[in-house]
């Protein structure tokens, strides 16, 4: 008996682009659905069920938050993994679309090799549950709800959540390779950090594709966020080549980083959704 082929839904309205995708995943043995507009996303994913969802966010009558939002209220849709494939770069569409559940956030023109990939770890992940995050090693996923779970069931939790921004404007210049070391180093500075100031019990996982999330004590959070912040502040630049540091380029689309804190009892957070929401909009 044949292997089941896993199975995506391409959502986009440029004509040209869903005729790409569809061609070059069929290619790659996946099984294809491919509409044009939000509704008829919905009704495919009521009657199909996809294993994934290549989504873009401007669509002719509903936008793909939209979408995404109506696929994460409906009992049957919720797991459904979703990769925003999109136009949009601001900062706060790619937040919108990780505080709806999406899985990835790739802004177009694009390296359809890496959307590959992309698609592969997030049908693994979806698979196995997530557990760890594939470029970095660290918990994503389940493991990390379940560490904020905990927290807020006492009463000495700090986190503190660290974001690179304009990574995917880096993938973009550089290769998805080259921007996967950068996340891959920035990991490892962020866990050292940790490891030195922070306690035995500490944690680091996945908030988001480039978004961490550390718990530890709360007098533990002004020197972690200080040293996080020099070290990263410090090393950013040295991603890129010899030619095109020192500011060759504008600012507004190079590495930045940002940091954000909470603290037990602060803004009478109840809930994980509510504990995850606080900690994106120290960021925001």
């Amino acid at each position: 008996m044949d292997e089941k082929r896993n199975s995506l839904l391409i959502v986009e309205d440029d004509v040209d682009v869903a005729e790409m995708l569809t061609a070059y995943f069929r290619g790659q043995n996946y099984e294809t659905y491919t509409v044009y507009w939000g509704e008829d996303a919905l009704n495919t994913c009521r009657t199909a069920h996809p294993d994934l969802i290549i989504l873009d966010i401007r669509l002719p009558d509903i936008d793909g938050f939209e979408v995404a939002r109506r696929l994460r209220n409906n009992q049957r849709t919720m797991d459904i993994p979703i990769i925003f494939l999109t136009e949009r770069r601001e900062r706060k569409d790619r937040l919108q679309g990780l505080q709806l559940g999406a899985d990835d956030y790739i802004t177009k023109p694009f390296d359809i090799q890496e959307l590959r990939l992309r698609v592969r770890n997030s049908l693994r992940r979806s698979t196995t549950g997530p557990l760890t995050n594939p470029v970095t090693g660290l918990a994503e996923g389940n493991l990390v709800n379940e560490r904020l779970r905990e927290c807020l069931s006492r009463g000495d939790w700090g986190l503190l959540v660290v974001a690179i921004e304009n990574l995917n404007s880096f993938s973009e210049a550089y290769g998805f390779i080259a921007a996967d070391d950068v996340l891959r180093a920035v990991s490892l500075m962020i866990y050292n950090a940790l490891r030195s100031l922070g306690g035995v019990n500490d944690f680091i996982g996945h908030l988001g594709a480039t978004e961490f999330v550390l718990v530890t004590h709360p007098k533990d959070l002004p020197g972690l966020e200080e040293r996080i912040r020099g070290r990263l502040e410090q090393s950013l630049e040295y991603f890129y080549p010899l030619k095109d540091r020192g500011g060759a380029q504008t600012n507004d689309g190079r590495l930045k980083v940002r940091l954000g804190r909470l603290a037990a009892g602060e803004a009478g957070i109840k809930n994980l959704e509510e504990l995850k929401s606080g900690l994106i909009q120290q960021i925001s």
